[in-house]
């Protein structure tokens, strides 16, 4: 039998925001939205309580919350913490599944042979957060993933009319309760289940979890097929057989941004074009080395999405390596249309392998600018340096647009 943890940090952007910014404790916070053409990214639990949450348009979240404050998000700081907060997991365990910056599951089975001593275990680590970082989490424990995702949710704090309610923290459900542990949820809870197959189970009456387990098989696998019912049954049952994946492999790493008004000139759009790369090179040369593919994402004022990509023969990592290719994508996007969304990513990855000739010192030169960036970063923070090509007068490092 399986010890499983599921940590999520609690309103994780909001809460490592707050950290630089005590006077807005208690008060109804998100990151992002900071227009009314934004999304809201993370929400406070005091935000929480007037309806505002993630993914949500800033004209929506201020109409509900017209005190709402908005922060900016500061991606590289999260990624900053997020580091720190998994160093603290794997002081307990090498099995560490994260699933984003603010959550993972942990496979303590070996340090913590049933339950009881898992949810010790829980209470430790989430106090060492707390105590060292200053951040709030919750966790569930449980025999398997799905459970403890779940019983994670439980203990988090609750938002209400009359106030944030402070949640267990910790919730724990016992070997061989699980099925009446998720016979209580509405199906849309079940891990594959989309807007699309709700409304297809909705069409044959199944809308809890309990109208699952009572279905003939024939009837799901009319609406879903074999594969996706197969795993709605044993979901439904309380049964996920499925190991905690150490350092899953990430398909892409990405930063996008929605202005709050639209970009019109190619030298502001080439700036946060820069901007961007900066931030997804950090990420890519930190996690995984280099990417062969470099992507941008424009949506125009019509709301119209374009995507581009140019792919190298070997993993790139630095800004100065595919700046000039993806601003060519861009202007050449854009056709001087306003831009209201910009995004970069990177996918294909693998080790950088620099090809010099025996009297070229620009790769060496370039790799050791990167890594005093990353060195400078990692001990100061995010912002304590800056790109030249990010201001408005640029160095010939990251050189202007090309006219």
């Amino acid at each position: 039998m399986r010890s499983i943890l599921h940590i999520d940090m609690n309103a994780f952007f909001v809460s490592v925001e707050l950290l630089d910014r005590p006077d807005l404790v208690g008060l109804p916070v998100v990151v992002g939205a900071s227009s009314d053409r934004g999304v809201v990214a993370a929400a406070s639990y005091e935000a929480r309580q007037y309806g505002v949450r993630s993914a949500m348009s800033g004209a929506e979240a201020k109409r509900r919350c017209p005190e709402l404050i908005a922060l900016s998000p500061n991606h590289r700081k999260y990624g900053e913490m997020s580091a720190r907060v998994r160093n603290i997991f794997e002081r307990h365990t090498d099995l560490v599944e994260p699933l984003a910056l603010d959550e993972a599951f942990l496979d303590v089975t070996e340090p913590a042979r049933d339950l009881h001593c898992a949810a010790e275990l829980a209470r430790m680590i989430r106090q060492q957060i707390f105590d060292e970082l200053g951040l709030g989490s919750s966790v569930g424990v449980a025999t398997n993933k799905f459970i403890a995702k779940l019983a994670s949710v439980d203990a988090k704090p609750i938002p209400t009319t009359s106030g944030v309610q402070p949640g267990p923290g910790v919730v724990v459900v016992d070997a061989g309760s699980e099925f009446e542990y998720v016979q209580r949820l509405e199906v849309g809870r079940l891990w594959g289940v989309g807007p699309k197959s709700r409304e297809k189970l909705r069409r044959v009456g199944i809308r809890t979890v309990p109208d699952v387990t009572s279905m003939p098989r024939e009837v799901l696998r009319s609406q879903l097929g074999d594969a996706l019912t197969g795993q709605l049954i044993e979901l439904a049952n309380g049964r996920d057989d499925r190991p905690v994946v150490p350092d899953r492999e990430a398909k892409s790493i990405g930063h996008e941004e929605t202005f709050g008004s639209d970009i019109t000139d190619t030298e502001s759009l080439h700036r946060e074009l820069i901007r961007m790369i900066d931030i997804v090179a950090g990420r890519v040369r930190s996690g995984i080395g280099g990417a062969r593919t470099w992507s941008i994402k424009i949506r125009l004022h019509d709301f119209s999405t374009i995507s581009r990509s140019r792919t190298w023969d070997t993993p790139m990592s630095s800004v100065s390596e595919v700046a000039d290719a993806l601003d060519d994508l861009l202007i050449e996007a854009v056709a001087a249309r306003p831009v209201r969304l910009l995004g970069v990513s990177a996918s294909s990855f693998g080790s950088p392998v620099e090809q010099l000739d025996l009297f070229s010192s620009a790769g060496a030169e370039r790799g050791l600018r990167d890594t005093a960036v990353d060195a400078v970063r990692e001990r100061f923070g995010g912002d304590a340096i800056r790109l030249a090509g990010t201001l408005e007068s640029r160095s010939d490092e990251i050189p202007p647009r090309r006219r």
